[in-house]
């Protein structure tokens, strides 16, 4: 027995007639009742009760006929379901995005991720330092991360997707709020608030070596770990704070954000997932970012 006998069996049952039955499956009469007898002969139950004029299901017939007809929706709708997952149509995936990238793209992203691919379920985490977006990417908890590099990792697989410039957050009632842009040798002596250092962060790195070049000595006053809790403090006059350009999408009262001359290379941002990952849905996905941004 094999599924084509369920569906000669439910074409006959449902149509009553084996001339309609054979019209329906697109194949002579003469096999179909054929295949209709060695399926009977298999169970040996009387499936059909046959007449000149008309073919009627039998009691054990229509118990048959519904476990059929539930088999065969099973068997279409896992083809169906197979198709869609080999597509990257289907699916679940954790999105995890460092502080600029939650505010900046996170939003327009999301929606075109869900636009595209409404059949894959996303949820998403903002405010992640990259240290934590690789141990997360690591230990599965997220499957891809908008991060800034470097991800110095060799089991994942990192595109670079752009290059943002700095820019300086300053109170608005600072002295350096008078100014149309700055250098590095302009804060020197200022008050700094920074992505937090034990927690490895990459901004952290960036900040401390762009000063240090221009032969400042850093003035940390605040380490956070989040990029809304860094620019809140700077709209509440705690200090100042370098921070890629994409932040400025957070629009504060009381807070300004000046270019920052000299800083030209700015900071990398990349999407990241673990090499050994191959689903079609997640490939979509990363392709989707890397044309979106």
């Amino acid at each position: 027995m094999d599924l084509r006998h369920l569906r000669y069996f439910v074409a006959v049952a449902e149509e009553r007639h084996f001339g309609r039955a054979a019209e329906r499956l697109h194949m002579a009469q003469p096999p179909l009742s054929q295949q209709i007898r060695q399926l009977e002969a298999e169970l040996g139950v009387e499936l059909l009760h046959r007449t000149t004029r008309r073919v009627d299901v039998t009691e054990a017939g229509r118990a048959y006929l519904e476990r059929a007809r539930a088999i065969l929706t099973d068997v279409d709708e896992a083809a169906h379901h197979a198709r869609l997952v080999a597509a990257g149509s289907v699916g679940h995936l954790a999105i995890g995005c460092v502080g600029s990238a939650t505010y900046s793209l996170l939003p327009a992203l999301s929606r075109r991720l869900t636009e595209e691919l409404p059949g894959v379920d996303f949820s998403f985490r903002g405010e992640m330092l990259a240290p934590d977006q690789v141990e997360a990417l690591r230990t599965g908890a997220i499957d891809v991360a908008l991060l800034r590099p470097p991800a110095a990792d060799l089991s994942l697989t990192v595109h670079t997707l752009r290059r943002d410039r700095l820019v300086v957050a300053v109170p608005v009632d600072h002295p350096l709020a008078r100014r149309k842009r700055l250098r590095a040798a302009d804060l020197a002596g200022a008050d700094l608030i920074v992505h937090s250092a034990d927690r490895r962060s990459v901004m952290y790195d960036v900040v401390l070596g762009l000063l240090r070049d221009a032969g400042v000595e850093p003035r940390i006053r605040h380490e956070v770990g989040e990029t809304s809790t860094l620019v809140t403090l700077v709209a509440g006059g705690l200090g100042v704070a370098v921070v890629p350009e994409p932040v400025t999408a957070l629009a504060l009262d009381g807070v300004a954000y000046l270019p920052l001359a000299g800083a030209a290379a700015g900071v990398e941002l990349a999407v990241a997932h673990r090499a050994d990952r191959s689903e079609p849905h997640l490939a979509r996905t990363v392709g989707i970012i890397r044309a979106a941004i």
